[in-house]
């Protein structure tokens, strides 16, 4: 057997592992640690600690070591905190820029209020939860350590409705989400509807008191699921995007009140369902951008049915292929909340805009850095910036960061 040393941790949180002038990635390890084992195409598929970290610790989770949905729960809080916060100031430094980290927020367990869940049927009943590292292989959970109560507790139900719908051959995706009104589960990839597959479907929807249950997009319940936004509460589209865990919105939306404070517009970009523009319209007129009809849609409905907020417009555009010019871009503020992938067009029109007073909210720190190095090359650059980890004991982290034109 290969002895290696884990140098360090490569993005998505898998050990980098050294022997003489071979690499390979090496899961379930940490930095310093000396492991055995065999590499094939690069991977070390399980590798044995020989001498461990001072960071190890035993986790939580009977499921961890086959499920692909956590990957840092071998090591300590503090050191996943720390590793996070790395992640981001690396990304940084790599572009030539740095930041002052003004604050982390890391998420409870079992506060994740949405998740895409995996399902597919078998002969003795159904496989639900998450798939194996590097595999396509689902793991069925049983208890979850990063779920909500309500959504752990649903699964049994779940399971049921994978029973009925899903085929042998195929899988079937659920997007759970707790809402203030109940549970909303979207549904796709399972059998055609049909009347008998209906009546099962809201038969157990009814039975385990469902807001919502849609089936590749056909509805089977009629309740509409909420979720607060500030002062606002909106119905979203089924699957919509929603912030992972209440508690994590909830420090993405104090920073943003914060680095937007006194501005008397607000411009809100990528904006969805209204997360940032409604509460943000608390105090502000807000004008909100999204590239799909459907959360602008849900999010108009929401502001009508709210008091105490001031005006809100609404417009869908595609912000990578028609970002906004210059002259459309002269708001108080600034707030963008772009997919993994970032916002390169939109950020170029920003630096090349007289925009003073901006605030993004970024899930992916390459895409984040490469972004923030344009807007720095314009004289914008980063006064502070938090790191907000909602994805706990995944490699995922977010942050917001302010920027003031110098």
């Amino acid at each position: 057997m290969t002895i290696w040393t884990v140098e360090r941790l490569g993005r998505k949180g898998d050990g980098v592992a050294i022997a003489d002038s071979a690499r390979a990635l090496a899961p379930l390890t940490l930095p310093g640690e000396v492991i055995e084992g065999e590499a094939e195409t690069g991977r070390i598929a399980a590798p044995r600690i020989v001498t461990p970290s001072d960071q190890r610790v035993r986790p939580a989770c009977p499921h961890y070591r086959a499920c692909g949905g956590c990957t840092l729960m071998h090591g300590s809080d503090e050191f996943v905190k720390s590793w996070k916060v790395g992640v981001v100031t690396e990304a940084l430094r790599a572009q030539g820029l740095s930041a002052p980290i003004a604050g982390v927020h890391v998420s409870p367990p079992r506060s994740r209020r949405r998740a895409v869940l995996s399902g597919k049927r078998t002969k003795k009943g159904a496989l639900l939860g998450f798939h194996a590292r590097a595999s396509e292989v689902i793991v069925d959970v049983a208890d979850c350590h990063v779920l909500r109560p309500a959504i752990q507790n649903a699964l049994p139900l779940l399971r049921q409705i994978v029973i009925a719908g899903g085929s042998r051959g195929g899988e079937v995706s659920l997007t759970v989400a707790e809402t203030l009104s109940g549970l909303d589960v979207a549904v796709t990839g399972g059998k055609p509807m049909e009347p008998a597959l209906f009546e099962s479907l809201a038969r157990l929807a009814a039975q385990g008191d469902l807001a919502r249950l849609t089936w590749d997009d056909q509805p089977i319940t009629r309740r509409p699921p909420l979720i607060g936004f500030g002062r606002a509460q909106v119905t979203p589209p089924p699957g919509a995007f929603l912030q992972a865990t209440a508690e994590g919105e909830a420090a993405l939306v104090a920073a943003l009140r914060d680095m937007t404070r006194g501005a008397g517009r607000i411009l809100d970009l990528f904006a969805g369902c209204g997360t940032f523009t409604l509460p943000l319209a608390e105090g502000a007129d807000v004008h909100a951008i999204e590239g799909l009809s459907a959360p602008l849609a849900a999010l108009d409905a929401g502001a009508r049915r709210s008091r105490g907020l001031r005006r809100i417009t609404t417009e869908t555009r595609d912000l990578a292929r028609r970002p906004l010019q210059p002259d459309e871009l002269k708001y108080d503020a600034i707030v963008i909340d772009p997919p993994r992938s970032g916002a390169e067009a939109q950020a170029r029109e920003i630096a090349r805009s007289e925009a003073a007073r901006l605030a993004w909210v970024s899930c992916d720190p390459v895409s984040f850095a490469r972004d923030a190095r344009i807007l720095a090359e314009s004289g914008l650059s980063i006064s502070r910036l938090f790191v907000v980890d909602q994805f706990r004991w995944s490699p995922h982290v977010e942050t917001v960061a302010e920027f003031r034109r110098r």
